[in-house]
């Protein structure tokens, strides 16, 4: 079995701990001026497991092109499950590649009044 290309871990900063149940989304744009104006197509979507994961958020035989892609993190449903307000609805994390490479991992930290990422290994 395969890795999807694209892969994500969600930390829950506030409890310590993997944060079970969040949406995601991926979309791509073939440009950055595409991206920005709204020409965005969904191309992948999940929910992250027990570990914070969300391993098959892409097939894993795609296959990605040059542009730009956007993880949409749910964060509002998230919190929603645990009770809490989140000042951040949604967190998008978009990055644009001009030379695919096999895999990227996009990580997320997050608690309910803040948000780090970066790319991961």
């Amino acid at each position: 079995m395969g890795v999807s290309p694209i892969t994500s871990h969600v930390l829950d900063a506030a409890r310590g701990q993997p944060a079970k149940g969040v949406p995601i989304s991926i979309s791509y744009a073939p440009t950055s001026q595409a991206a920005a104006a709204g020409q965005s197509a969904v191309i992948g979507r999940g929910v992250t497991n027990d570990d914070g994961r969300c391993p098959a958020l892409l097939e894993a035989t795609r296959v990605l092109e040059p542009g730009v892609y956007t993880v949409r993190f749910d964060t509002k449903t998230y919190f929603a499950l645990h009770g809490e307000k989140s000042f951040y609805p949604f967190v998008d994390v978009a990055f644009e590649i001009d030379r695919p490479a096999p895999h990227y991992h996009i990580p997320l930290n997050l608690a309910p009044f803040s948000y780090t990422t970066y790319r991961g290994s």
